[in-house]
């Protein structure tokens, strides 16, 4: 089984400046999905390989001094911009992965640089359930604290406004359970690419529920909540 894992971190940030590298208790914040791509690595005979536009980037993973990871391809300008898709970012360093390694991979992970609250406990439980079935691929989520079908309104035709999901649920707990892409990892297996999909939400996806917190960094604020828990031994599971 060839697995290979795609760190995607682009040079220009505007909501969090640098982010990618900004230190995150004292070291930048990439270095954590790059220790558990390089753990996952070693026990599953993983590839592991960076897609970036900034040498600033490359040349501060180098320093890590992690010895398993491909930092030759370079992100190509088209796919460096605020539009750009990040399925076509992982089709094109995948496609020159396989290239390189005269190999084909059977699943691809991408962690998100941004959602680094994971485990390598989490990534072999969502494979797992992504191997044993047919689905195209899975990515992970937490319970949302807001549910559609009973405490989120939206805006109507006629201007006024009402629940995003009409229903009768007199309870948040009775109403049906939905989900936050909390956006730390996405396994894609080799039918999602065959089958040119181009989005992680296809007919046939998986969730992978996380039992502990996770959430994306979008603004400074979630940094410096990000930050508290670390460094303030606050989360509630152990960060590999």
């Amino acid at each position: 089984m060839n697995i290979l894992i795609t760190l995607c971190a682009r040079g220009g940030s505007k909501g969090i400046p640098d982010k990618n590298i900004k230190l995150m208790v004292g070291r930048p914040l990439i270095h954590y999905s790059l220790k558990i791509a390089h753990n996952f690595a070693n026990k599953h005979k993983a590839d592991i390989i960076l897609s970036t536009d900034s040498d600033r980037i490359k040349n501060k993973v180098v320093s890590f001094g992690l010895d398993n990871i491909d930092l030759s391809y370079s992100r190509p300008d088209f796919l460096a911009t605020d539009n750009a898709g990040k399925i076509d970012v992982i089709v094109d360093v995948k496609n020159y992965a396989e290239r390189t390694q005269n190999k084909l991979y059977d699943y691809v992970i991408d962690l998100d640089v941004t959602s680094p609250l994971r485990t390598l406990e989490d990534l072999e439980k969502a494979l797992s359930l992504l191997k044993d079935s047919n689905a195209h691929n899975i990515f992970s989520v937490n319970v949302a604290e807001r549910n559609p079908y009973f405490n989120m309104v939206e805006k109507n035709q006629d201007g006024y406004y009402g629940l995003s999901k009409q229903a009768n649920y007199s309870t948040r707990q009775s109403a049906p359970q939905v989900y936050d892409m909390n956006a730390s990892f996405y396994i894609y297996s080799k039918s999602f690419f065959d089958n040119k999909c181009k989005s992680a939400i296809t007919d046939r996806s998986l969730i992978f529920q996380m039992n502990h917190i996770c959430f994306d960094l979008d603004h400074p604020k979630d940094f410096d909540y990000m930050e508290y828990l670390l460094s303030n031994d606050k989360l509630d599971f152990k960060l590999d």
